[in-house]
Order: structure tokens, then sequence, then C-alpha cells
């Protein structure tokens, strides 16, 4: 359960924190999406504010693990109860073990999930913790012995038994709780603790919007000869020669490809693809491109923008700058405004004015949240 029905006011945001954007995505978008990438997560249930449920809709509708969008309440445990009701009525088996997560905590490591699954598997209840790093002070008795005080994080994982069990008095008996593991722990229920991660954060104020930016550069020539198919963005271009390369000699997305890979530190596109190996004879540069940016992403990379520019004598290409576009975009699975692609020439100067070849060179800005 995702709960992200929170006004997040302390963020003095226009909209709750958790629909602003880090680096190409919502802050719920990137939580959310480290649980789809955990393979012991079997379903995910966000939960959002009634007034916002069609946002949350719009945001996840190509979403492809199985997700529920259910509305909030007017409390937190008023939400996860709601929540908790939708998987009575689905039939949930009280062997599941359900985990329970901030919206507004998109750094938690997928580690961490796995010890909370395993944990809570094994006794029923699990939350991670750290130690806290300042001196804690009750203002009045004095300073507080830091060994016996943990910071709590989340997902807080319980088995279904238990969670629905601890819910059910809580309702029965009323009070207002600030995480589940205190309902649990209010009515009877052991809560272990897990080693959790200061990266966790819960995302609150200005301050806690941290994120560090990526510039790559990427270059690519390729000779035009006869008797091959011109290929450009992934685009067959009606011309009398084509680009002679391993692949499809697509320069525009080779170019693309390095401009990416260097933003993330990963080398280049012949590391990745060589020239040696048959497995990319005459091979899509759509699918190399989408093969890197899965690698890229993997490692915690949100895909910002790219400025591709292609530099060629002829064909013109304005008419087919579109399709191309929108052909990178559908891989990377980002919005057009993300992508742009100019074509110019050199004015008849140069190899390119020359028509012997073609050349691209790309600037891509990827994001990267902290580990």
């Amino acid at each position: 359960m995702i709960v992200a029905g929170g006004r997040g006011t302390r963020m003095k945001a226009p909209k709750p924190k958790q629909f602003l954007y880090i680096g190409g995505k919502t802050i719920l978008e990137k939580t959310v999406d480290k649980f789809k990438r955990s393979s012991l997560i079997d379903e995910i249930i966000v939960v959002t504010a009634q007034d916002y449920f069609e946002q949350t809709e719009e945001l996840f509708h190509n979403f492809g693990k199985s997700l529920s969008i259910i509305a909030g309440g007017a409390r937190r445990q008023d939400s996860v109860s709601n929540a908790l009701r939708y998987l009575k009525q689905k039939g949930v088996s009280e062997d599941d073990i359900v985990l329970i997560h901030d919206g507004v905590r998109p750094y938690i490591e997928l580690d961490i999930i796995t010890s909370i699954v395993k944990e809570a598997s094994e006794t029923g209840a699990a939350i991670p913790c750290i130690m806290p790093k300042d001196t804690i002070r009750d203002i009045n008795s004095g300073s507080l012995e830091r060994s016996d005080l943990r910071c709590v994080q989340t997902p807080q994982g319980f088995s279904t038994t238990l969670l629905m069990d601890a819910y059910n008095k809580a309702f029965a008996e009323g009070g207002d709780f600030t995480d589940d593991a205190s309902i649990a722990e209010a009515f009877g229920h052991k809560v272990s603790l897990v080693d959790g991660s200061e990266a966790n954060i819960k995302i609150t104020t200005p301050e806690d919007i941290v994120l560090e930016t990526r510039i790559g550069k990427g270059f690519d020539v390729h000779r035009l000869v006869e008797g091959r198919a011109l290929i450009l963005g992934g685009v067959k271009i009606p011309f009398e020669k084509g680009l002679l390369g391993h692949s499809d000699a697509d320069v525009l997305i080779h170019a693309l490809i390095d401009a990416i890979l260097g933003a993330a530190s990963m080398g280049d596109i012949g590391r990745l693809f060589p020239d040696t190996d048959p497995a990319y004879k005459d091979a899509s540069s759509l699918v190399l491109l989408e093969r890197t940016w899965n690698a890229v992403k993997y490692r915690g990379y949100d895909f910002v923008n790219a400025d591709i520019t292609v530099i060629c004598e002829k064909p013109k290409l304005a008419a087919h700058v579109a399709k191309m576009e929108d052909n990178i975009c559908n891989v990377l699975n980002i919005s057009r405004e993300r992508i742009n692609i100019k074509a110019t020439t050199t004015e008849k100067l140069g190899f390119t004015g020359r028509g012997e070849g073609i050349a691209a060179e790309a600037v891509c800005i990827l994001s990267c949240s902290p580990k």
C-alpha cells in the first residue's frame, strides 16, 4: 500500500507534494516505481485523496504491474483502513504480507523492501529504523539517550491477519496513531526492527528535494553508400543512399545513446554493442536505445531531456522530425516535450557538405535521486 492522500502543507506548494516533479517524474511515481522493481511485490495499491483520484489514475494508466487506486480518508489510519477493506473484498490470503509505505519516500532501497518482507514473514511485523544523528531533548526533562531512540521509517510490513486484527481493534476503541506499527503495538503485537537507510527520507519541506543532474554528450558519423536504406530516428527516409554500419547505422540514435551513456558514466555504444558481435548485425538502433535505457534506468536515473542535431546536406529531414521524436518518446516512455530534434547543413563544406556522410550530435540531461 502506497499511502498518498496527504496535503503536505509544510511544502508550501500549490499542490500536494506527492504530485510535485523530480527529474521528469512525480514523487509518487518514483515511489511506486521502486516497488514495481521488486520481484516480491505482487500488487500495489495507491491510496490517494478523493479530489486527486483522476490525476492519480492518469499517472498510472500505462502501469505494467498490477496496480489499484482507491480513495483515502481524513486521517492516515482511515486511508489504510480503506485499503484493508479493499484487500478483504479481493479475498487476500491470511499468509500474505502487507507493506505500508509513505507516498513521499521515493528513495527507498530494494534491499530494505526485501528485509522487511523477510522479517515480517518470520515475526508478523517489521519496520525499518535508523539511529538519530542529533541529540534529542525532552523540553521538560532534558536530553534523551540516543542509543535508546530510533527514527522510524516505512515500508512497515505485517502479516495480513495481524494488521487486520490491530486495525479492527483500533477503530472499535478509537484513538489517533502516527503510524501502523503504533497501532499494532497498542493492541499487543510485537514489532521487529530492521535497519533502515539515511537516504529513505520522507519528503516534507522544499529542502528535502535533493537532485543530482548529469549531462552527457554524444557524437556519431556514418558514411553514405549505395545499396543501404537510410534510417534516421527509426524512420526510413526515401533517398538513393544509406548509411554504412554494422547495425542499421542510425546515426541520430547512436549519438543519443552515447549522450545517455555519457551522462550515466557507463561508457559508450561500442562497449555495449560492439561491431564485432554478429548479434547486432543490421540491428534496429531503436532496440539498442531501449536496451541502453533499461540499463541506465536500472541504476536509478530519470530522463530529463535531450537535444539532437543531425548534420547533412541531403536529404531534407523536416518532414520526418515529428515521427523521429515520436519513436524516441515511445522507446523511452517520455513525453514529447523532452525530446528536440533539429537538422542543419554545413553550407556544402566538409564531408557532410559534399554528401559523403551524415553526422549527429546529442546532449542529454539525466537526473538521479540519492541512492
